[in-house]
């Protein structure tokens, strides 16, 4: 027989969690348009929680005024710099992409040099593979550089145009930021009140959740910082135009694994040496060698530490997917998400066993 009370009760509860999944649904579509400026509230909330806990160690009691302050550092050591970078980078954009639409900047010169240089067994080696349509080929890269520095210059002015909405973005990032700090403890209680697991299995995936976070901007961004820096003054000291683009695509470049700087820096040696620039290659293979390419095995492990690190091929094709689905936004979100599938999936196999072994004893 029925109880009508339980019968109510199963009623009740499936009205609420329909009516839960609908406002959430809704509640996304709503906050949608600023979800890349939630993401980076919540990361840099995470990143900068140290030092808003060691200001108010010494303003004891006074949140608001310990979180007003880490906002501050925020917008001198990170969006001031990188908008400062942003702008920079979109005038040398423009700056080489006149100069390659003027002729000034003859890439067909170039390859015709290289062509001219290999040696004929190469020559031959290359027909063979179906590559010696140099022609072809020369065409195809001569689009590829152009469209790319044509997509840089449209960026940058896309941006431009819609300084309002980096303005609101920014502002929304900030806000955020400021209540994650101030009262990220609280909210972090109320979601461990919220979420059905127990402790030990809750900490492991906030720990994990941290980790990643931490993994991917202490450690890979700054890496990336370091070495693009590198690569750019390695460029300006060898008097190699573009210096600062160069170095900001190594530094996009270095957070790929499996890609890396070399992606950027091989290509322009081989440039040198072709345009008959042989000590400026030279130099330049030696320090991606053992200057910008070694940063990545001395710098991670004192910012990360290896037990933390994902398996590369996690990270690199987590990343390549969040970059297509996300923007700049994938390179934080793809890890995270990756690294959360893998903590889900090991605390449901820890449950699973847990589950299975007082089985198997009564067996």
């Amino acid at each position: 027989m029925n109880d009508p009370a339980a019968s109510k009760k199963r009623v009740e509860w499936g009205f609420l969690i329909t009516l839960l999944v609908i406002v959430s649904l809704a509640f996304a579509v709503l906050v949608e348009p600023f979800f890349g400026a939630i993401v980076w509230g919540v990361v840099v909330a995470v990143l900068f929680r140290p030092v808003y806990e060691r200001l108010l160690g010494y303003l004891p009691g006074r949140t608001n005024l310990a979180a007003v302050i880490t906002l501050v550092l925020i917008l001198l050591l990170v969006v001031v710099p990188t908008i400062l970078l942003g702008m920079a980078l979109a005038q040398e954009a423009a700056s080489l992409y006149v100069r390659v639409q003027d002729g000034e900047i003859d890439f067909g010169a170039v390859f015709e040099a290289f062509e001219r240089s290999l040696p004929h067994w190469m020559q031959v080696q290359l027909a063979a593979y179906g590559y010696n349509d140099f022609a072809a080929i020369r065409a195809e890269i001569e689009q590829s550089i152009s469209a790319i520095l044509e997509f840089l210059v449209t960026r940058s002015l896309s941006v431009g145009q819609g300084a309002f909405q980096f303005l609101l973005s920014l502002g929304v990032m900030m806000y955020l930021t400021f209540f994650l700090l101030r009262d990220g403890r609280a909210l972090t209680e109320r979601i461990d009140q919220i979420i059905p697991l127990s402790p030990e299995n809750g900490r492991i995936l906030k720990e994990k959740f941290l980790v990643v976070i931490r993994a991917t901007i202490k450690g890979s961004l700054i890496i990336a910082i370091i070495q693009g820096s590198l690569g750019g003054l390695v460029f300006w000291a060898l008097d190699i135009r573009g210096a600062l683009l160069w170095a900001v695509l190594m530094g996009i470049f270095s957070l790929i694994p499996a890609i890396g700087t070399g992606f950027v820096w091989v290509p322009v040696a081989l440039f040198l040496f072709v345009s008959g620039d042989i000590w400026q290659g030279v130099v330049l293979i030696l320090c991606g060698i053992f200057l910008i390419s070694m940063v990545d095995n001395l710098v991670r492990p004192t910012l990360v530490g290896r037990d933390t690190r994902m398996p590369d091929y996690v990270v690199l094709i987590s990343t390549l997917g969040g970059l297509q689905l996300f923007g700049i936004n994938g390179i934080v979100i793809g890890p995270l998400v990756a690294a959360l599938f893998i903590a889900l999936w090991s605390i449901f196999s820890d449950m699973q066993q847990g589950q299975a072994e007082p089985e198997k004893a009564v067996d």
